[in-house]
């Protein structure tokens, strides 16, 4: 993809060559697939039975075409920011006064996680909601990320996305805007909110970076809580030890070696289905497979636009970037924006408030008790409510500052 040294903002429309395609399929009949042990299910990685049946599934029961024309139905666009070029969708609500809202995905994601919410957020009247709670969406891919990928530089790291971002917001011509994100999108999110404090409006996410408990809890610390909290943070330090011992892997490597890593996942589909689909059944809430939470040919829509942008890489590199950043390891600094949490009880980690309330203001908190780390895929109805609520509570303010 060539880079345009303006900032001029141009329309953008996914059209995949048929060669593209005749080549995914001739890959995925020529898979060589490796041995198994009998009866470990999941405990090594994603089972060859269940991969096979769906790689054949990719291959001759998914429909590439009919997902890539509902994706343009969405309005898409390319901008160039600090060097990189950034893909990402403008969809402006048919209500006028709607509230600019910038959604980020994260990793293993990318927009196509936002299918289901964009409609109920932009046009709530037709979704059987109320006409004041209109967005106007702004649904960018995080630089490395399918079209906006590959970088051509080091140092992507989620603080230079977040600057990208808020930088995309001001040439679409919003002074004043909301941010929801969850996975690196919760990370993005909270960095645009704390470094344009004038400028967001408020912010929603799935996921509070640094929340969770990171060691075990002292009886000491404990007895400060309240009983909900305790138990809260016992179970935090649970997940956090379980995450530690069997899922940390994937984040080593994309830390230390994402290239290594990137020659396997970009010349062979079903590694890269198998890199994704694995977190879809970890990390969702799902019982045998990743359908019992997400529908498999969304599953499958996410994985093409990793595979048909070559960017297994160059997606991955933002995890090194971080690890290799001066602040790594630093506590969060403090943010000024109006937070709030919808904590879904699959998500990896267990966030805290008592430890969320010391570097973020808190406003709204809400604990379901369905859906996990992918919410707008799994749950769209109750992340939308949740959205939709929150920043509701937050326009009343609006008039009184924008007065002042």
């Amino acid at each position: 993809m060539t880079i345009t040294p303006d900032a001029s903002i141009r329309p953008f429309r996914i059209a995949v060559p048929d060669s593209d395609l005749d080549d995914l399929h001739q890959r995925l009949d020529r898979t060589r697939w490796p041995d198994q042990l009998p009866g470990v299910g999941w405990d090594y990685g994603i089972p060859a039975d269940y991969l096979k049946e769906l790689a054949h599934h990719w291959r001759h029961g998914y429909d590439w075409r009919a997902a890539e024309a509902r994706l343009n139905e969405w309005p898409q666009f390319m901008t160039t920011v600090d060097g990189a070029n950034i893909h990402f969708a403008h969809i402006r609500s048919p209500e006028p006064d709607a509230t600019p809202l910038l959604i980020t995905h994260g990793w293993p994601g990318s927009i196509v996680e936002f299918e289901r919410i964009a409609g109920p957020l932009t046009d709530p009247a037709a979704h059987g909601g109320d006409r004041a709670d209109a967005f106007h969406l702004v649904l960018p891919s995080i630089p490395g990320f399918g079209f906006s990928g590959p970088t051509c530089e080091a140092g992507w790291e989620y603080r230079r996305v977040a600057a990208a971002f808020a930088e995309l917001m001001r040439r679409l011509g919003y002074p004043r805007y909301g941010v929801q994100g969850g996975d690196w999108g919760s990370a993005i999110s909270r960095e645009i909110g704390r470094t344009n404090p004038d400028r967001v409006i408020g912010v929603h996410l799935n996921l509070i970076p640094g929340a969770a408990a990171a060691a075990e809890p002292t009886e000491a610390e404990l007895a400060e809580l309240s009983p909900a909290e305790r138990e809260r943070t016992r179970a935090s330090w649970q997940r956090t030890r379980a995450w530690l011992r069997d899922r940390q892997g994937y984040a080593d490597i994309q830390s230390t070696r994402p290239q290594t890593l990137a020659y396997a996942l970009t010349d062979s589909p079903v590694g890269q289905l198998a890199w994704i689909a694995e977190k879809f059944k970890e990390w969702t809430d799902s019982g045998d497979s990743p359908e019992d939470a997400v529908d498999r040919d969304h599953l499958l829509t996410n994985v093409m636009l990793y595979w048909l942008t070559g960017t297994a890489g160059s997606s991955a590199r933002i995890y090194y970037e971080r690890a290799h950043a001066a602040y790594w390891g630093e506590p969060p600094e403090p943010s000024p924006a109006p937070t709030a949490l919808a904590a879904f009880p699959a998500e990896n980690f267990i966030v805290l408030r008592h430890i969320a309330e010391r570097t973020n203001n808190i406003v709204r908190w809400t604990e379901f008790d369905r859906g996990g780390h992918f919410a707008a895929m799994e749950q769209p109805d109750l992340l939308v409510r949740d959205i939709r609520a929150f920043f509701r509570s937050l326009r009343v303010a609006e008039p009184e500052r924008s007065a002042g």
